[in-house]
């Protein structure tokens, strides 16, 4: 049971725990390099981003409330489109720094606690798949070991048996020399009936 090992690199391992912080990071950054091409005090660009924020919450709605209980990542994705949407209008729309870089900390925030929920969630997965595969090979191990054991001695039997039958024959054909041997004896002793020799 030798499975290969699997290392992974540090940056696949750090990559999706900084991917909440990039996301934001990158809407503020876009939001105020939208500011400073026009979008500040711009009713037209506020009013779009508020319209594209309200249409990804009301995509989310629909599909959290869908048939069934609806695609919680369907969802979760409509909801995070819809929150970046209203922090790069605000960044955009805003004047200075101070307010865009609150909700940056807010939303930063929020996509982290939500992160964490799904992080325990799969490190209790992962772990549980670890302890239920580490069951399976200790059993297989086990049940390999009993197998090996029972060969083996079904082996050393088998060559004591041989051994033993050469031995008794070995004794058979060196008594059956002897002057005197009589085969007929040992049947009327109550012993089995020995082969005759020219059989």
């Amino acid at each position: 049971m030798n499975e290969p090992l699997v290392q992974r690199h540090w940056v696949a391992l750090a990559a999706p725990k900084v991917a909440p912080a990039i996301a934001t990071s990158t809407v503020l950054i876009l939001g105020r390099i939208w500011n400073a091409n026009g979008a500040e005090h711009s009713t037209g660009n506020a009013a779009l981003m508020v319209v594209l924020a309200a249409g990804a919450a009301t995509a989310g709605a629909f599909a959290a409330a869908g048939r069934g209980g609806g695609d919680g990542v369907l969802a979760g994705t409509a909801f995070a489109t819809s929150g970046g949407l209203a922090l790069a209008g605000v960044a955009g729309y805003a004047d200075g720094l101070p307010l865009p870089l609150l909700l940056w900390a807010l939303a930063t925030t929020a996509a982290y606690g939500i992160a964490a929920r799904y992080w325990r969630t799969d490190r209790r997965d992962t772990v549980a798949f670890e302890r239920q595969t580490a069951a399976r090979r200790e059993e297989h191990g086990h049940i390999e070991r009993v197998e090996l054991l029972r060969s083996r001695t079904q082996i050393e039997v088998a060559r004591e048996t041989g051994a033993y039958a050469e031995a008794l024959a070995a004794a058979l054909t060196a008594r059956a020399t002897l002057p005197g041997f009589d085969p007929q004896a040992l049947t009327r002793a109550g012993l089995p009936e020995l082969p005759s020799p020219n059989q």
